[in-house]
């Protein structure tokens, strides 16, 4: 269904490539919607240290925050895709649902990939450092060991899950995140804001 090893190795190689420039290439499907799926985790976690930054303009804090809520959306929307798809493919091959249900997607499972590969880069960074001291940097090099066990067991399970989806001994469904501070019409403090304008 999908290769989870190629999921592995298409995360490291954006997440490595985009610290140089940001260029999407994948165009077949799952693979664009998996590396959509990176690219806003990519772009969340680099505003997300930006926000917390205390010496800056307070504009770009707002704008840092405004951006995490886009980009927080567009990875859940991301997830989605990747989920639709494969239900889309287990379909087209005439594979029924199984009994039991999969509370976490397929999409949720590549999206915590994608965000273990974004640490385990950034701790491998500091394991790097060569003006961290030593202590730091053995610290950091057992969080990056952590990582790589957590990825590895993350991955072994995200297979586990393909193959019952395909042996029809497992379903799961699409799970709407339904973003609500994002939409006007549902946030309280964007529609009463704009009555009072009108």
């Amino acid at each position: 269904m999908i290769n989870v090893n190629k999921i592995l190795e298409l995360q490291l190689q954006k997440v490595t490539e985009w610290h140089t420039e940001m260029k999407l290439s994948e165009e077949t499907l799952p693979w664009k919607f998996i590396e959509e799926n990176t690219q806003w985790n990519f772009m969340l976690w680099h505003e997300e240290d930006i926000a917390r930054i205390k010496d800056i303009d307070p504009m770009r804090i707002v704008e840092a925050k405004r951006n995490i809520d886009k980009y927080n959306q567009a990875r859940n929307n991301a997830m989605e895709k990747i989920d639709e798809w494969v239900l889309s493919y287990l379909e087209s091959n005439q594979i029924q649902p199984g009994e039991k249900i999969h509370s976490e997607t397929p999409g949720m499972m590549i999206d915590r990939l994608s965000i273990m590969t974004l640490k385990k880069y950034h701790m491998q960074e500091e394991v790097d450092r060569p003006d961290a001291s030593d202590e730091h940097r053995n610290k950091c090099a057992d969080r990056v060991a952590v990582l790589t066990e957590q990825m590895s067991d993350l991955s072994s399970a995200l297979s586990d899950v393909f193959q019952a989806l395909q042996n029809s001994t497992l379903r799961f469904k699409v799970y709407r995140q339904f973003k609500m501070y994002n939409d006007p019409s549902l946030n309280p403090q964007l529609y009463k804001r704009g009555q009072k304008e009108a």
